[in-house]
């Protein structure tokens, strides 16, 4: 799909909480940009069936074929988002969306974040996109550099670099890399450059999903020690879709974190909405 960078192309966006890793809790703005480079338990092929036929309900989760041939544990519960609802925007859709809200000037210092995710919001035309729009932004706020203190996050796993134009608006990174659990293939979930380039920055976490301790092992194996990832900065989450075994899950995570020394956390919008996207 080719990206227009004088536009986003924005699958869904919504006011809630994050509700994962470690601004857990902190009310944000989730813009959710189309498409990935990626089909977490789905072949590329089964993903392009799916675009294809538009048979996806919007929010159903489902078995991918990777999922449903044993080769995944797991399938992209947002593939009904990213996968084909995506529509070009103009930069002042946001803008006015906020306004319309009520939520800008908390928006504009900060006080709401802004996270951007997907699909994938690292590849290169969102990435260019998203400093477009930070661009037109500014010079249409009417306020100083000063004044200006917006708080992005960006949601990427983290196999693609980051540019210097995007870099500099960056205030956290929250990199979720796949484990072989996803069904994807050792070179199209470790890129070493792009994980070695999030670790450049000041505020990054490495946020995993786990299941089981072999996940745990794994992400160790794979990600911790060859990348020489410190410990304060790996956040892991219950492989958890649903409240009804969110105690259960939460409480393994937790077993895991005092194990293994690393964050242990878990994901409050289950919690609070279960299933429910977009709230």
């Amino acid at each position: 799909m080719s990206i227009d960078s004088n536009k986003l192309l924005i699958s869904s966006d919504f006011y809630s909480v994050q509700g994962e890793g470690k601004s857990s809790g902190v009310p944000s703005y989730f813009v959710r940009l189309g498409t990935c480079n990626l089909t977490c338990g789905m072949s590329r092929a089964f993903a392009n069936k799916l675009l294809k036929e538009k048979s996806l309900e919007d929010g159903e989760i489902f078995e991918g074929d990777l999922h449903a041939e044993g080769k995944a544990t797991w399938t992209c519960d947002s593939t009904s988002q990213w996968l084909w609802r995506g529509e070009d925007k103009e930069f002042q859709y946001l803008i006015d969306r906020w306004k319309e809200q009520g939520i800008y000037d908390d928006i504009l210092n900060g006080n709401i974040h802004i996270i951007w995710t997907g699909g994938e919001p690292t590849i290169k035309g969102h990435q260019e996109a998203i400093s477009n729009f930070t661009s037109y932004w500014f010079d249409n706020a009417g306020v100083s550099l000063e004044d200006f203190n917006p708080y992005y996050e960006i949601e990427t796993n983290g196999t693609v670099e980051i540019g210097d134009r995007l870099w500099g608006s960056l205030d956290q990174i929250n990199s979720s890399p796949k484990l072989s659990n996803s069904g994807m293939t050792e070179k199209q979930r470790i890129v070493p450059a792009a994980i070695k380039r999030i670790m450049e920055h000041s505020n990054y976490q490495f946020k995993f999903v786990i299941s089981t301790e072999d996940d745990v092992k794994e992400l160790f194996r794979d990600f911790v020690e060859p990348f020489n990832i410190p410990l304060k900065n790996v956040v892991c989450m219950p492989g958890l879709d649903d409240a009804d075994n969110f105690e259960e899950r939460t409480q393994f995570c937790l077993e895991m974190a005092k194990k293994y020394r690393f964050t242990g956390l878990t994901r409050l919008h289950i919690a609070a909405w279960n299933k429910t996207l977009n709230v």
